[in-house]
């Protein structure tokens, strides 16, 4: 027969171990860094220790701006935080002597933030948590003034590889919906690399050991294969994340970026019926 104070010993190892669960591993049902609704913090902690972290984002995608700010709150929250970059002001651009306590309309003024390309409803709030951290933000983009120049400087033509340098023609070709002439596919794919190389160049200027430059830009920009990662420095370990608005897939991931955290799919839209639109000459007055 089996002794009587046995099955109290069992009741008692079964609630330890149903309390070890409850309270020392509340996480331990708690989704994975990877899984689709984990916290961008927990994310974000997973893809350290790195040196640059790339957000891709879909412009016009509101969660992708959401996911932007709490990035910028997790890094400053661990003190690891060295700058945010921004493909939306230019470079040379900086908060660097804005104080943290400074408004919104000094912190675009620094920034020469343009309302109307970039609205800053969607940027502003990821910025500002930077800056009120102390953290500097600043301009990656190619300042439009050296745009003309980079179209006629053939020595960006040989900053990607073969391979690489057609494939981005191609991507300017479709971003502009076939209808840029062919003579001009040269001189844009040119524009196109020569952000990327300033975007890598301030995020060089930006570094601090042991912490991470965060830039915010369009997905194309932070494709391993063909955008900003191509021109940094080999010692500068990179994680590139792609923002994706469409329904969470397990489909193979392509070598273009490290990650891909997708949001809810947006409304269809026909973006080359808008720019063929926009396109239009307008009739004159």
């Amino acid at each position: 027969m089996r002794p009587p104070h046995r099955p109290a010993r069992a009741s008692r190892l079964l609630f330890s171990l149903l309390a070890v669960a409850t309270f020392a591993g509340c996480g331990a049902f708690a989704p994975g860094a990877d899984a689709p609704d984990a916290p961008i913090a927990r994310r974000v902690d997973a893809l350290q220790p790195v040196g640059a972290l790339l957000l891709g984002e879909q412009h016009d995608a509101p969660e992708h701006h959401t996911i932007e700010r709490e990035t910028v709150e997790a890094l400053v929250a661990r003190g690891h935080l060295a700058a945010l970059a921004l493909e939306m002001a230019e470079e040379g651009r900086s908060t660097a002597h804005v104080a943290p306590t400074a408004t919104e309309a000094q912190v675009q003024a620094a920034l020469d933030w343009s309302d109307k390309a970039w609205p800053w409803a969607s940027y502003g709030p990821a910025v500002m948590v930077a800056v009120r951290a102390g953290v500097p933000v600043v301009g990656a983009n190619l300042p439009r003034a050296r745009m003309k120049d980079a179209m006629a400087d053939v020595s960006l033509d040989a900053q990607l590889n073969g391979e690489a340098y057609a494939a981005q023609q191609d991507a300017v070709r479709d971003g502009h919906c076939g209808m840029l002439p062919e003579s001009q596919i040269v001189p844009m794919t040119r524009i196109q690399v020569g952000r990327d190389r300033a975007m890598a160049q301030a995020i060089v200027k930006a570094r601090r050991p042991g912490q991470t430059v965060l830039l915010i830009a369009g997905a194309g920009h932070v494709m391993r294969t063909l955008g900003v990662p191509q021109h940094l420095p080999d010692e500068v370990k990179v994680a590139s994340v792609r923002l994706m608005a469409a329904p969470a897939t397990t489909a193979t991931v392509t070598g273009d970026f490290d990650k891909t955290w997708f949001t809810p799919p947006l409304p269809e839209k026909d973006y080359c019926a808008e720019f063929k639109r926009q396109s239009r000459p307008q009739p004159k007055a």
